[in-house]
């Protein structure tokens, strides 16, 4: 293997159609493509500065690498891509790419990014500025995710996560076969439009969540300031804790230790398809709040 060492590569696709090619602590700028259609590259201290740097490569490892600003839209197009410890500052970065490993990654301005990928592997990765990660992604095995960001995962296809954490308005909306173990999600209309969604060992706190659901499975999960939960899902949930509001479930059972406000709209849904157990019901009501005046 060739290996290019500390230097300075500029212009137009510096280095394209490269294979078998070792790259260390050099620096690509002031040119867009550098290593487009390169294949059986190492990438170790490089510092990506301008647009496009790797785009419909093969059998990439990345490890201490920076995408800077300006590294814009930089691994499009790309198959068995494996990174390691880096910073990746710009935006748009992963897109129709498959077999991808994220290891100890920290992405600073991830609006637009991983989108449409599938084989992702994510462990110990934090995302800021999130906004649709991971849309219309499949096939993800995820630990450890740190994310900022709303709308995320919106039609992703088999997703296991563990471990993580989500500050995510609408997410997993029109997902498929997602599962969740150990993990805190915090965002309003959790899940709405998907199928096969379970939580386990899950703490929730949402504004109308989990609704429009097929197939819904809680496992002793904790629901923190959730209310107008479970609208028209077909719902098998194990809540360990108190359910400030549960409105208008499809069918299925919901079992809790408390349930603040019960709302069954009798035209709306057929109450005999839902089994409730809970000994501690506060309050029910055959219509929701704005429809009592």
């Amino acid at each position: 293997m060739d290996e290019i060492r500390q230097k300075r590569l500029t212009g137009e696709r510096a280095l394209f159609g490269s294979h078998d090619l070792r790259v260390v602590d050099c620096v690509f700028e002031e040119g867009e493509s550098p290593l487009k259609e390169s294949g059986n590259i190492e990438l170790s201290g490089a510092l990506f500065r301008w647009k496009y740097p790797l785009w419909y490569c093969n059998g990439v490892k990345a490890a201490d690498c920076t995408w800077f600003e300006m590294a814009r839209a930089g691994v499009w197009y790309t198959t068995d891509i494996e990174v390691t410890n880096a910073v990746i500052q710009a935006p748009k970065n992963f897109r129709r790419s498959r077999g991808i490993t994220l290891t100890n990654v920290a992405f600073t301005n991830a609006k637009e990014t991983v989108w449409s990928c599938a084989d992702v592997k994510m462990n110990n990765v934090t995302v800021a500025d999130g906004d649709y990660f991971a849309m219309n992604c499949s096939d993800m095995e995820i630990d450890g995710l740190t994310l900022d960001g709303n709308y995320s995962f919106d039609g992703a296809k088999r997703v296991v996560m563990r471990n993580s954490r989500l500050l995510t308005k609408d997410a997993f909306w029109n997902s498929e076969d997602i599962t969740v173990y150990d993990s805190f999600i915090s965002g309003e209309y959790l899940g709405w439009n998907s199928k096969n969604l379970t939580l386990i060992n899950c703490t929730i706190e949402s504004l109308q969540g989990m609704c429009y659901i097929d197939n819904l499975v809680m496992k002793n999960c904790k629901l923190v300031n959730t209310t107008l939960a479970f609208e028209y899902s077909n719902v098998d949930a194990e809540i360990t804790n108190a359910v400030d509001s549960v409105f208008n479930p499809g069918s299925g059972t919901i079992r809790a230790e408390r349930i603040g406000e019960l709302i069954i709209e009798k035209d709306k849904i057929d109450p005999s398809k839902t089994r409730i157990i809970c000994s501690d019901i506060e309050k029910q009501s055959d219509r929701p709040e704005w429809l009592r005046n």
